[in-house]
């Protein structure tokens, strides 16, 4: 499952991401995104992982705090086409 999370602090990286949704399964990937122009975090990222574990994750997290932060985290949907 492609999990969403959002709302990380900008301090935030790939390993921490996957440390902190490690604790409910293997994770496959995760990764934050970052801005093209500036190599700064964009403040969002997406983790990949076992179906199990990630619905455990995503009820265990939510809300959560990190940074002072409180995460926004639920499954990832298929992104929009933008083009117009």
């Amino acid at each position: 499952m492609n999990i969403y999370v959002g709302n990380l602090p900008f301090s935030a990286g790939d390993q921490e991401l996957s440390d902190l949704f490690g604790q409910f399964g293997a994770v496959q990937s995760a990764r934050v995104i970052m801005d093209r122009e500036t190599g700064r975090a964009r403040g969002f990222g997406f983790v990949e992982m076992d179906d199990d574990g990630a619905r455990k994750a995503i009820e265990a997290l939510d809300g959560s705090d990190m940074g002072g932060r409180p995460l926004r985290i639920n499954e990832a949907q298929e992104r929009q086409d933008r083009r117009r």
